[in-house]
């Protein structure tokens, strides 16, 4: 999925932060890339699990605004205007769904910096914050899924990430991450039922994406082709719990976080084909979701 060209993506508030120095240093073997999926979506920083990263600290992260992102030009051919491009689109879309509906803050991560939740680099991955009701991405990450994973990860896959993490905001502004708090690991405990309704919250965003348009009436977004939409679900099938164990050699049920592969790809594709009504992932009986 890219964007349109002419489409005007400058009211966007992503600003760029970080140290430019990535944790670990070197690529990350299949055991490593394991840790960094199971991290990636949740906001936990098990990065400490990898090694590396030691030295002493560098200077203070800056914080600075992605003024160079203006058109959709700009988001098809620069990965960081393509986060800030995503973040226009989302909110306009949540604005419509959500009364009440408070933006959450965008930083593009260049290496690595602080946050409340741990450390943001593309050795964790895409992350949502709550306490800062934060999105985290370092758009390096999806070189990692490429390169070390087998992932395509391109344009409509990196927008599927993004708006999951939206989908956890979603999830904090309106409570249910309050009605559901963590209750353990399982096939069918709230963690896993949570990061499926955010796949869903993204399949419905970008099902529904190329009807919102900018103020002149430019679709920001053009219609996906169908290579496209399997390159997203190709996202949404190495994320699984069960693949990502699969590398280490043993599936175990009883400690997923996520859902597996074909959960994974059957809710975005549920959100996509038929809108936000059907992502109440905790309201199905568990042999159904």
């Amino acid at each position: 999925m890219t964007f349109n060209p002419d489409a005007d993506i400058s009211g966007h508030s992503t600003r760029r932060r970080g140290r430019g120095a990535a944790i670990g240093g070197g690529a990350v073997g299949l055991g490593g890339i394991a840790v960094l999926l199971i991290s990636m979506f949740t906001g936990v920083d098990l990065t400490g699990l990898l090694g590396g990263g030691g030295g002493a600290p560098g200077p203070a992260p800056t914080s600075e605004a992605l003024l160079e992102c203006k058109t959709g030009e700009d988001a098809n051919t620069q990965d960081d205007c393509r986060m800030a491009g995503a973040e226009v689109v989302l909110n306009e879309y949540w604005e419509q769904h959500v009364d009440g509906y408070v933006a959450p803050s965008m930083t593009v991560v260049e290496g690595q910096t602080p946050t409340q939740c741990g450390t943001a680099s593309n050795a964790v991955g895409p992350f949502y914050c709550p306490p800062e009701q934060g999105v985290y991405i370092d758009p390096d990450f999806f070189q990692i899924m490429r390169d070390q994973f087998g992932a395509s990860a391109g344009e409509l896959a990196q927008l599927y990430i993004v708006g999951h993490e939206w989908g956890h905001h979603i999830q904090n502004i309106t409570g249910v991450m309050e009605q559901y708090p963590n209750n353990g690991t399982g096939p069918d405990s709230n963690g896993v039922r949570m990061e499926l309704q955010a796949d869903c919250y993204a399949g419905a965003w970008l099902g529904d994406v190329t009807e919102l348009k900018d103020d002149q009436g430019v679709p920001y977004l053009e219609k996906p082709t169908d290579a496209q939409v399997k390159d997203a679900l190709n996202a949404a099938f190495t994320v699984g719990d069960d693949h990502i164990q699969e590398q280490s050699g043993f599936v175990n049920p009883e400690s997923f976080t996520h859902g597996t592969s074909e959960q994974r790809q059957y809710w975005f594709a549920n959100g996509y084909k038929n809108g936000l009504g059907v992502c109440d992932t905790f309201g199905v009986p568990g042999d159904q979701l």
